[in-house]
Order: C-alpha cells, then structure tokens, then sequence
C-alpha cells in the first residue's frame, strides 16, 4: 500500500506536536519535523486528471531567463533590461486552453504576471520565468522558494560569468532530487570551452553523471547555438507519462527526507532496550539512599517518640495536641536535609538516565509530584504506625504474656482465698468433732501471706513488663519510616513504568511512520537508462 504524502506529513506533524508538548523531543527538532511542504505541481490544479509539464527558468540576476522565454514565445512575454534586479515578477506563459484555479495563497497576484498562446505544439507545458534569486531584494527569494514545489523541471540558467554562483548553487544542491533538471550555459557568445567543461564538473560534483547542458545565445548573431534542441528536448518531456514519473519519483524522494529526519528523531528517542535498565538503575540509587536516610534518622526518631509519650494521653482528646504532633513530625523527622537527599537522588536518577540518550524531561515532569508528596508520605506512615504502636505497645509475645498476667492478677488470690476458707472451714469441723486443736496463729500469718503474695506476683510481673511507651513509639516510628522509604520507591518505580510505555507508545508511533514512508507503490518503476529524463535527475 503507497501512502500519500500529505498524510505522511500530517502525522509526523501530529507525531511532533504531542511529542514535543510531553517532551520526548525538543522545539528544535519539533519545527524540523513539522517544516515538510506537502504542496506539489498537482497542487495547482483542481482535478487529478492529466495536466501540463511545468517547466521554469531559474537562475541569478542577468543570466537571460527572461531573454530565454521571449526566444521562446516569439515576443516580449517577460520583462527584460539591464536595470537588476530585472525579474521581480513570476511570468506563466501556457496555452490558451489551460486553467490555473488554485495559485498559491501566500502569493501576491500583483507580482504573477499571465500570457497565453494558442500554439498546439506547446499545449502541453507551462513556462515560468522566475524572479532572480539571488537579488538584494528579499520578496524575489521568497516568491523562488515559494514557487519551487510547484516546478516539474527545472531550467537552470548560467552565464560565463556567473556560472559559479553560490546562492544559486545552494539552492540546486537543497532542492536537487525533487525536480528533474536542465541546464543552459546562455551567452555562449561570450563563452570558452574551460568554462563549459568546468561548469559539467561542477554539476558532476552535485550528484549529475551525465547532466544535459545547452549553450544559447539570446543576442542577434550569426553564430549557432543550442536552442532549438532545449525546446526538442522540452517537447519530448511533454507527456502523461513523464508527468507521472516526475511525480513519482518527487514523492519519493521527499518521502525519503521525511524518513531521514523522523530517523534522527528515534535516535534521540534512545531505545526501548535501553529504557528497561530503568527500574534497576533507580532501585540501586535508592538503596543507597535510603540506608543513608535511615541511618541518619536514629536520634530525630528517638526525639520524637519521647514527644509521643508524653503527649499520648492527649493524642485522642485533643485536636490541637494531634495537629501540633502532626507539625512537629515534619519538622522533626523529614526536614529539609532529608527533602535535599530525595532530590538528589532523583536529580543523580534522571542525570544517568539522560546519559543512556533518552530525553529526560517527560520522567522529570512526572518525578516533580513524587518530590512534592513525599513528605506527606513520611508524615502519614510514621504517625500512622506510631498510634498502632501506642494502642499495642510491645510485640505480640509481650501482648500475650500481659493478658496472661491479669488473668492471673485476678484467678490467683481468688483461689488463695477459697483455700484458706476451705481450710478454716474444715479445721473448724475437725475441732467440733475431734479433740484437734483449732487453726493457730501460724495458719492465719501463712494464709494472709499466701493471699498477698499471689496478688502481688502477678502486680509486679505486670509492672516490671509492660513495654515503655517510648520505646513502642520508637519502634512503631522506625516501622512507619522503613514503610513509607518502601512506598516512596514504589511510587518512583510506578512513573518509570508509566514514563517507560510512554516511551515505547512514541517509538512505536515514530517506527509506523517511517515504515510508511519506506512502503513504495508497486506500480513505480525507476527511471534508468540512458534516456533524456534520467540524464536529467540527482542519482
């Protein structure tokens, strides 16, 4: 399937807008992309039928364009003179029967100048006289430059003198492969045979193997030139199927311009491959850094947990304890120096990053929120995990063996005291019964003692065991920290994978068009051989 051109231009446009809005590619590279001029011959008229060649003389200021069009028509259709610059107008000299309908806008019709003739022979060509290039005056360049994609063959014209002009020479080397292209070394008169060689190896030197050069003279005068086989030549052009060819070819070879320049886009992009080392390369900064933020984080901590029990019986009644609570954590335990070990990290993150050639700026755009809510995130972890600690302090044996203990508080004098009424029951019944004596001194000081020594034991073990509010917070603190240390990774890891599909979604996109552009209509078919057309073309 061959892909029209303009639409190849329009996507990359697209591709270039987004991708540079999201920073995947600079503005630089965004104008490049998006300065493709999608206009062609066809552009000017309204109808995909067959149309005339179009054909324009260029070349700098006195070389005879104008000399060369009049010879042509037989009258003075173009203005000629020696005031220079003398071409400020475009001049379109084309047969009678031929309808221009779509000239372009940015063209001022005051500077396009139209005459007509009624010569079957030529029904099929469009001549244009162009203004000279290289003129001091800047709207002659610009209506050059704006004409050009509307030109199938171009007729670029010389003078003994001027055969050598730079501005002129850039301009054919820029636009070489787009048009077929004759040349006319005109004033021939003046001429020598060094200067014809020498301009045939310029050409060469431009990408021409066998470039086809006339030698006319536009003066009256005897001498014999070349003109008459530019028109033969011309006239050969004038078909259908020459026409297609050139506008085949064209396409082509902009479609491989635009190929290149979106190339050089993904070896800016970088690679996918390269953008998986990603996730391991932030995993091994961030380890770094978060040992060093909880190494430094040990006494901060300590400070806070004594604030935490201290102020715990306040924690649930009173707003304005939590908020003061609230306010002090940030202060305390994620400051400014913590805050500066996180943007380091990141800043050192997306440095490597860059380093492996892929843009940074779109994972910087995305780390930007991580930097602003993570201190938010330090805050709620550590305080979340400091009010577990307080209403569990101590770990979950400590738990169970408390539980224990006031069960015991309760179970252990409860049936001290059952034993010893037992006992005072049963020795009062003996007594009656027997001649025992009744229970003595010594019974009551070992009961009472037994009754307070099973109370208190499991009083004191209570006391001597119950975990240091202070210390549950310090470790409950430690805990939040390490969480919210794991989740701030996370948090990173997430932006790298989703920065990582925007990525390969922009490669994936970029690869598209190119393969686009590398599809070729299956009906082309290269002009070779050794035919005028050929000659006449940039290999």
């Amino acid at each position: 399937m061959a892909y029209d051109y303009s639409d190849l231009v329009e996507k990359t446009k697209q591709w270039a807008a987004q991708a540079s809005a999201s920073g995947w590619i600079n503005s630089v590279s965004a104008g490049q992309l998006s300065d493709f001029d999608a206009r062609t011959p066809d552009s000017l008229f309204n109808h995909n039928n067959a149309r005339p060649l179009i054909v324009a003389f260029m070349g700098g200021t006195g070389v005879g364009k104008s000399s060369l069009l009049n010879r042509l028509a037989g009258k003075a259709v173009a203005r000629t003179g020696v005031e220079r610059p003398t071409s400020r107008e475009v001049t379109l000299y084309h047969h009678q029967s031929i309808t221009i309908n779509n000239l372009p806008d940015k063209l001022p019709v005051e500077r396009i100048k139209l005459a007509q003739h009624d010569d079957e022979s030529k029904k099929d060509i469009i001549w244009i006289d162009m203004p000279d290039f290289d003129s001091t005056e800047q709207s002659n360049k610009y209506l050059v430059l704006e004409w050009l994609p509307h030109i199938d063959v171009l007729i670029y014209v010389v003078s003994p003198e001027r055969y050598r002009d730079e501005k002129a020479w850039r301009l054919l080397l820029s636009e070489g492969g787009r048009h077929a292209w004759l040349f006319v070394l005109n004033q021939w008169d003046r001429g020598q045979s060094e200067q014809f060689e020498d301009f045939k190896q310029q050409l060469s030197k431009a990408g021409f193997v066998e470039p086809i050069v006339f030698r006319t003279i536009c003066a009256e005068s005897s001498q014999p030139d070349e003109f008459d086989a530019l028109q033969t030549t011309i006239a050969s052009l004038a078909n259908a199927n020459t026409v297609k060819q050139l506008k085949q070819r064209s396409l082509q070879v902009r479609k491989n311009e635009l190929k290149q320049k979106l190339q050089q886009s993904v070896q800016y992009l970088g690679s996918v491959q390269t953008f998986q080392q990603a996730p391991g390369l932030w995993h091994k900064q961030w380890e770094q850094t978060a040992n060093l933020l909880q190494q430094s984080f040990d006494w901060p901590i300590k400070k806070l947990a004594t604030f935490y029990a201290e102020h715990a019986a306040d924690l649930i009644g009173n707003p304005a304890t939590r908020k003061n609570t609230a306010e002090k954590m940030e202060q305390v335990l994620w400051d400014d120096w913590a805050q500066a070990r996180l943007s380091d990290a990141l800043d050192q993150f997306i440095h490597t990053i860059d380093q492996l050639g892929i843009p940074a700026i779109p994972l910087k755009k995305e780390l930007t929120l991580i930097r602003e809510k993570t201190p938010k995130i330090v805050q709620t972890q550590s305080e979340l995990a400091a009010r577990q600690a307080l209403a569990n302090p101590g770990n979950a044996l400590q738990r169970g063996f408390l539980k224990l203990m006031r069960v015991l508080e309760f179970i252990l004098p409860l049936l001290s005291i059952s034993w010893v009424a037992y006992q005072v029951f049963v020795g009062y019944y003996q007594s009656n019964m027997t001649d025992v004596e009744y229970l003595g001194i010594d019974f009551a000081v070992h009961s009472t003692l037994l009754v307070v020594i099973s109370w208190l034991a499991p009083w004191f073990i209570q006391r001597q065991l119950k975990p240091s509010l202070e210390r549950s917070v310090y470790n409950g603190l430690k805990k939040g920290l390490d969480t919210a240390i794991t989740l701030i990774e996370g948090e990173v890891s997430d932006v790298i994978d989703a920065v990582s599909q925007q990525h390969s979604q922009q490669t994936q996109q970029l690869a598209s068009i190119i393969e686009q552009c590398e599809t070729a209509d299956n009906q082309q078919k290269p002009i070779v051989g050794n035919n005028p057309l050929s000659r006449m073309l940039v290999n």
